[in-house]
């Protein structure tokens, strides 16, 4: 089975391409090995969430792989902090399409083999990424927007729609910042710390916009909040999540009677809560560790 993915993306050439996204992305990109791929956040001075990606390291670029129309802004903010270095910001959501393949049963990628692969696929040479998007790893593929046709063949009669691969992520605990609405928020209270379903944090990598921050919450271990589950029927999007009166928390996208939700880390399984005024209750779940 197979999903297209709502995609946009930046590529970064220059000689100064890899250290430039260091300096600006949570996780490690210089650690990666080439090709490599590693999921991140770049947060504002206040260490809260304002783009989160999937960083390709390759031989001659890095490529930023996002949800549609996040691009545009996180160029913008890319092109701020751009003083000497020798790099340049194309968006190329326009020329790349992206689809997710559920499970690594594709022609030409190794399943055993690294993190990022680049190989042919239908005449055409496709990068694609170990992501677990579904509680099992599958594989992003990224080509050419000409290409398209002949790699959808390739592929297959089985495409299922996003619909369907939301209600698996929602299902497997893993956060999604775009469809959760989880913007603003810090990474250690939605789910994206290490140890987490989706790890973008590196402690060891060195400076980073809001790494101070990090650092106080990696010391001190004090977020009140973290990633948890509510079951309910016809829960709203993104709304707040209240406990007779207060505010406790924030939902994420709903899907299949489930949402994730950024929740005060005292509220315990089995609690009621509301949704936007709809009853929910707070589930008790264990989200597997999402590879990348």
């Amino acid at each position: 089975m197979w999903t297209p993915l709502p995609s946009s993306g930046l590529r970064l050439t220059g000689a100064d391409r890899v250290d430039f996204v260091q300096g600006q992305m949570t996780n490690d990109l210089r650690g990666l090995r080439t090709p490599g791929v590693v999921a991140c956040c770049f947060l504002n001075v206040r260490g809260q969430i304002e783009f989160f990606a999937r960083a390709y390291r390759r031989e001659a670029d890095v490529y930023l792989h996002l949800d549609a129309g996040q691009a545009e802004g996180l160029a913008a903010r890319l092109r701020r902090f751009v003083i000497f270095d020798q790099v340049e910001i194309q968006d190329v959501s326009g020329e790349l399409r992206g689809v997710h393949v559920w499970g690594q049963d594709v022609p030409g990628w190794t399943p055993e083999g690294p993190d990022a692969q680049s190989f042919e696929l239908a005449g055409a040479t496709v990068l694609g990424g170990r992501v677990n998007r579904t509680g099992t790893p599958g594989v992003d593929l990224h080509f050419l927007t000409r290409h398209e046709d002949a790699v959808r063949v390739a592929l297959g009669g089985g495409e299922t729609s996003l619909t369907m691969l939301e209600e698996a992520r929602v299902r497997a605990g893993i956060p999604d910042v775009v469809r959760d609405g989880l913007k603003g928020t810090l990474p250690q209270e939605v789910g994206l710390d290490v140890g987490g379903p989706l790890p973008v944090m590196s402690y060891r990598k060195g400076c980073y916009v809001g790494q101070e921050i990090m650092a106080r919450l990696e010391a001190r271990g004090n977020a009140r909040y973290h990633l948890g589950r509510l079951e309910g029927q016809n829960l709203s999007d993104h709304a707040e999540v209240t406990r007779e009166g207060k505010v406790v928390g924030q939902a994420g996208a709903h899907a299949d009677g489930l949402s994730l939700a950024r929740l005060r880390k005292e509220l315990a399984p089995g609690d009621r809560v509301e949704v936007g005024g709809v009853p929910a209750t707070v589930q008790a779940f264990a989200p597997a560790p999402a590879d990348v």
